[in-house]
């Protein structure tokens, strides 16, 4: 029987460079669960997704991918999502350094 995934997108973290990612890059193995957060009043993006490790935000979930996820997040709909770090190349510029993948969790 066909089963259907439950990966919602994979990207990379969008601005890790600019953030606390460095900070905490020995924490970032893959498997590593992530969090995320709307951030409607951003002056840059009002669709803008924040990636945290922790407390610590490491970067964003990249504006070309971010709109839909802002929107479900927005609207109270963070419950139904989780974000993992899926791989790590730390010899890639920092804008290719991490990649996460986010599932819609499965609550059949």
């Amino acid at each position: 029987m066909y089963e259907m995934s439950r990966e919602f997108m994979s990207c990379h973290v969008a601005g890790f460079g600019h953030w606390y990612g460095p900070q905490v890059a020995d924490k970032l193995s893959p498997g590593k669960k992530l969090k995320l957060r709307s951030e409607p009043d951003n002056p840059y993006d009002p669709n803008a997704v924040s990636v945290w490790c922790g407390k610590v935000k490491i970067g964003f979930v990249p504006r070309a991918r971010n709109q839909e996820l802002a929107k479900m997040l927005f609207f109270g709909h963070g419950g139904a999502f989780e974000a993992y770090v899926q791989s790590t190349d730390w010899a890639q510029h920092p804008e290719r350094q991490v990649r996460m993948v986010v599932y819609v969790r499965d609550r059949r």
